[in-house]
């Protein structure tokens, strides 16, 4: 992967790495249409703007507007609810934890869809120690949840590995500033109506509405444009690896801000994930070159007539 791929790979890992401690704040006081609303809103507030300036937009929405819909829906619309929703009574390890299986089930994605992205013996090596560095990392956190938020966030993890196979394959000519704020400004008209009638009764505290804001202009509106720029940087396999950075950064927020125990199987966590994601991000193998023929060879050589041996 280029360096511009390690940087949007490592920016992303941060920034989607803090949502789930937000969004746990936030659905103390908020609805979960609330949520999103807001957060979708302040997004297409802040991006619609410089995409409308970009000039483009309503050809762009008029072209790829089944993609569009499709990615909306199973990027923000359906999965930020359910995932948010699921907050209520899960623990933000837990969803971490279900949240991390993104990969895999991209992986299958991808093959069903027809991707031909190559993985290979070490890709596929990384992914599984990926996967057990946050199973390590999140597993001495897990408080349980009912049967629905489990689904909700299966629902969730779907949808994460699905939709950026379809912009891969789908939207890879639209600009990252227009398909976010399109997806943006759909999924905060849809949430509109709903979350007027949900809206609290009274002001949110001061921590809550900067978990609101901080969900909304950095998890939203930054992470969006820099998810897909990465998506084109790296393909969607690769890119949906940020899943098992993320816990890992939740975890050492909470080190740092919180006081919270950094032990020895916090720092094995981190070493298998970091791990897993060089290799599951590495490119594959290259195809070895097909032999140029005997003849041919001595084709190129004679400037067109083919010697006799």
């Amino acid at each position: 992967m280029t360096a511009r791929g390690w940087f949007l790979f490592s920016l992303m890992g941060v920034i989607w790495g803090v949502p789930y401690l937000m969004i746990k704040v936030a659905v103390d006081e908020v609805s979960p249409p609330v949520v999103v609303f807001t957060r979708c809103a302040l997004g297409a507030v802040l991006l619609l703007p410089f995409a409308l300036r970009q000039g483009g937009l309503p050809r762009t929405v008029r072209t790829h507007w089944r993609p569009l819909l499709a990615f909306a829906c199973l990027e923000i619309i359906v999965p930020w609810f359910t995932l948010t929703d699921a907050e209520r009574h899960l623990s933000s390890s837990t969803a971490g934890l279900l949240i991390a299986g993104v990969p895999i089930v991209g992986l299958v994605a991808a093959r069903t869809l027809g991707d031909t992205e190559r993985l290979g013996a070490r890709r596929i090596t990384g992914l599984a120690l990926g996967l057990g560095g946050v199973t390590v990392l999140t597993l001495p956190h897990l408080t349980g949840g009912d049967a629905r938020s489990l689904a909700e966030v299966l629902l969730t993890v779907l949808g994460y590995a699905t939709a950026p196979v379809i912009a891969a394959r789908r939207l890879k000519e639209v600009p990252s500033l227009h398909l976010t704020a399109a997806c943006l400004t759909l999924a905060a008209v849809v949430y509109a109506p709903v979350a007027i009638v949900a809206r609290p009764a009274s002001v949110p505290s001061s921590t809550v509405l900067a978990a609101l804001a901080g969900l909304g202009v950095l998890c939203t509106a930054v992470a969006f444009v820099a998810f897909l720029e990465l998506i084109k940087e790296a393909g969607p396999t690769r890119a949906t690896v940020i899943t098992y950075v993320n816990p890992a950064v939740a975890v050492a927020a909470g080190a740092v801000f919180l006081h919270e125990p950094l032990t020895a199987t916090v720092l094995v966590a981190f070493a298998l994930i970091l791990a897993g994601s060089v290799l599951a991000t590495a490119a594959g193998p290259r195809r070895p070159r097909r032999p140029v023929p005997w003849s041919t060879r001595q084709t190129s050589r004679a400037g067109g007539r083919v010697e006799s041996p």
